[in-house]
């Protein structure tokens, strides 16, 4: 997993100063990979950014920025697949490039760091009938 050069800082408030995403450290040009399988929704400019949004089953939808889109809205993508390259120039940035991704499920922004699947080790301890 890329380094988090910047956590998730939940809002106090909806509308409240915070973080809603992490920045991951990256590369200029590097590839950036969907973290599900969805539709993407936005790729484009804001406020002078790339962004892409992916929707995603369960009311989930991802963001990435700034990146320059290599698929147009209402593209199929799967988990792993290339939806954009990484641009640098993200606001508050300590290293060459940093990619800003969030996720949310309606209007609540949540940690996409939960996203991400590690492996668990599950150990089972004898267990003798009474």
């Amino acid at each position: 997993m890329p380094q988090v050069t910047r956590p998730f800082e939940p809002p106090a408030t909806p509308y409240g100063p915070g973080h809603r995403g992490v920045d991951l450290a990256a590369a200029p040009g590097q590839q950036v990979l969907a973290a599900g399988t969805g539709v993407v929704v936005f790729a484009g400019q804001v406020a002078g950014q790339g962004v892409v949004s992916v929707d995603h089953d369960g009311g989930l939808r991802t963001t990435y920025e700034p990146v320059s889109p290599t698929v147009p809205i209402g593209t199929q993508v799967f988990i792993g697949q290339p939806i954009a390259t990484v641009n640098p120039g993200h606001p508050g940035c300590t290293v060459a490039a940093c990619l800003h991704w969030g996720v949310r499920r309606g209007e609540e922004y949540l940690n996409p760091l939960a996203l991400i699947r590690t492996e668990s080790v599950i150990r089972l301890k004898p267990w003798t009938p009474p």
